[in-house]
């Protein structure tokens, strides 16, 4: 799937620039374009791999390249009134070329969370292919505002975006590492998950064509119907041996890749299509009752059993409810067989409840305390004896 990447905000331009050392890594040809747009010139300045050309500074009339600070109503008017600068650098995209866009952002801070939805709402207007969010939520511990930002951020996303696709930092946040050290593992996990989904079906010179291939339609109509979207993944390795044939715990197999079993490699790849539906999802649901499914196992092309996909396939069907489930191998020569799953449309989500409920309370706690302040205020400067005239 080719598509045209625009990180919006820090968080969004940083995963948008590590997606673009993902596809160096793998030659995967995922990302076709990539832009990244902030308030904060500094934010800029700190990517690697987009083009100095697509990195755009918006909001310069109103905050001076310093960033919004946290204020998404003012990140959503700083993108609504750059917005003709941010299309300029979308001119440059060859669109014919692209499948779909996808804005990616961190819903809690102010210029991604506020500027995402803007255009989103902006490139739905002018362009037909889908236009697709990734958001990014943060951690409960973040603190109210951003709590407050992202809730009403998701809101407008997933209203304004053909669908929204969700990574939850609280998922995925260890305690004891540094910031730094945690965004870098969660970005890493972000672009593992999504680039396996993307890039499947991707056939490059010399490389294997899969059994049943999942192109970008398979994806396209997966992610149809709009909503929110959840990615599963779990992966074994395959090892070499020194005889240079592949030697795996994977199929339980000791004598080379000739005589692999098929029998147990079918249980291990539904066993790990269970683990990838079960596991730690991008955004934690209750899988039963999602509207639309795609599994894609990726891995050398001896261990991606036809069997144990299909029944792997079957499982996801029964276990969601779902009568749309896709499914297809990505032959890659990666050492590991992976599972990637795509659970579009899920509506059970309590950490969205969760949110948008300390998202109502934080507002109500701010309304508090401003009228608290307004009337301290009050007191301080008035005297009811002797009442000063002010200057005007």
């Amino acid at each position: 799937m080719k598509l045209a990447m625009i990180g919006f905000g820090q968080a969004g331009g940083k995963i948008v620039d590590r997606f673009l050392d993902y596809d160096d890594r793998t030659n995967s040809g995922i990302v076709r374009a990539a832009i990244a747009v902030n308030t904060a010139k500094a934010d800029l300045i700190g990517l690697d791999n987009i083009p100095q050309e697509n990195r755009v500074l918006i909001g310069q009339a109103r905050v001076k390249g310093h960033g919004v600070g946290a204020d998404n109503e003012l990140g959503a008017e700083v993108a609504e009134e750059d917005i003709d600068e941010v299309q300029n650098a979308i001119d440059s995209i060859p669109t014919h070329e692209v499948d779909a866009f996808l804005i990616v952002a961190g819903m809690g801070g102010g210029t991604g969370s506020g500027g995402a939805p803007v255009l989103a709402k902006h490139l739905k207007r002018i362009y037909t292919i889908p236009v697709y969010g990734l958001g990014v939520l943060p951690g409960t511990d973040e603190g109210g505002i951003y709590t407050l930002n992202a809730a009403r951020s998701f809101q407008t996303f997933v209203r304004e975006v053909d669908n929204l696709l969700v990574f939850d930092n609280d998922s995925w946040r260890q305690t004891g590492e540094s910031v730094e050290g945690g965004y870098d593992q969660i970005n890493e996990e972000i672009v593992r998950r999504f680039g396996i989904l993307f890039g499947a079906g991707e056939v490059g010179d010399g490389q294997e064509v899969a059994e049943s291939v999942v192109d970008s339609s398979e994806i396209i109509n997966t992610l149809s119907g709009g909503g929110v979207s959840t990615v599963g993944y779990a992966s074994e390795e395959v090892e070499v041996n020194s005889g240079g044939g592949l030697l795996s715990r994977f199929t339980g197999d000791t004598g080379g890749d000739d005589d692999l079993d098929a029998a147990n490699t079918t249980n291990r790849i539904t066993s790990l299509v269970r683990k990838a539906a079960l596991g730690r999802l991008t955004l934690p649901c209750e899988i039963e009752g999602t509207e639309r499914a795609l599994l894609v196992l990726s891995g050398p092309s001896e261990y991606l059993n036809r069997k144990g996909i299909e029944r792997g396939r079957k499982w996801l069907e029964e276990e969601t409810g779902s009568m749309e489930v896709r499914g297809g191998d990505f032959p890659r020569s990666e050492p590991e067989v992976a599972a990637a799953i795509l659970l579009s449309g899920v509506t059970n989500v309590p950490r969205i409840k969760r949110l948008q409920q300390v998202a109502i309370e934080a507002q109500d706690n701010i309304d508090d305390i401003q009228r608290e302040s307004e009337e301290n205020l009050e007191e301080l400067v008035e005297d009811d004896e002797d009442e000063l005239e002010p200057l005007f």
